[in-house]
């Protein structure tokens, strides 16, 4: 195999561990929210130039959720970048519009942050959404 193969094995399966390991993050955020009473209604809504990792409704609450994963919890905190926000809130106005019943709930912008050995850190209005 060439050098240029070879590097391109390499990123194909860093790009699975690391979808691998999104998923999971996604699962224990899910499950961490469920037992908090939120119910999912959307999983990775979007696509490319960003997406919402899932979507979740507790009583009149919309939350619209970034998971972050990472090696410490601060690491994860820190990934949650102004563009981020901006391609969040770029989602949200889309799946508003796909989900118009949602428009009179309150929205927010929560996310949870989750650490080896640490139980996961739900920031309920994490950053503020302008919509």
């Amino acid at each position: 195999m060439s050098e240029a193969g070879e590097r391109s094995a390499r990123r194909s399966r860093q790009a699975r561990r690391s979808g691998l390991a999104g998923r999971r993050a996604e699962w224990l955020a899910i499950l961490w929210l469920s037992a908090k009473g939120y119910r999912l209604l959307d999983r990775r809504f979007g696509g490319k130039g960003g997406e919402i990792d899932l979507v979740m409704r507790r009583g009149r609450t919309i939350a619209f959720v970034e998971v972050k994963a990472r090696s410490r919890i601060e690491d994860a905190m820190a990934a949650v970048t102004a563009e981020k926000r901006r391609l969040v809130e770029r989602r949200v106005r889309q799946w508003l519009a796909r989900n118009p019943w949602a428009v009179g709930h309150d929205l927010r912008a929560d996310a949870v942050f989750l650490a080896p050995w640490r139980a996961p850190r739900h920031v309920p209005a994490a950053f503020d959404l302008v919509l």
